[in-house]
């Protein structure tokens, strides 16, 4: 099993998905910090990162975690296809003996 090749397009797109899977996942946490970070000193507004993740769900929905990730979908899902599947195929031909 360990022999067998995967197709370079069946690559790509397991590394579109990973891609897809890794920007659902971290985005909310991102969006949090970018909301603390342009906190004005004076007019605080979250206290902590899950003070703001409560906060933006009850304010803007579930789905409100998610503005403007769309940027990020379009933009991440192809360049980690093309890393992921670069790498393995770089892996494939520079760990072979001689």
């Amino acid at each position: 099993m360990a022999d067998k090749q995967i197709s370079l397009p069946a690559k790509l797109i397991n590394g579109g998905i990973a891609g897809l899977i890794g920007v659902t996942c971290v985005f909310p946490i991102d969006l949090a910090k970018t909301r603390l970070q342009n906190q004005q000193n004076g007019a605080r507004l979250y206290t902590s990162m899950s003070d703001c993740l409560i906060k933006t769900i009850r304010s803007e929905g579930y789905f409100g975690m998610y503005r403007g990730a769309a940027v990020n979908l379009t933009l991440v899902t192809p360049e980690k296809a093309i890393k992921l599947a670069a790498n393995d195929f770089f892996r494939h031909h520079l760990s072979k003996d001689g």
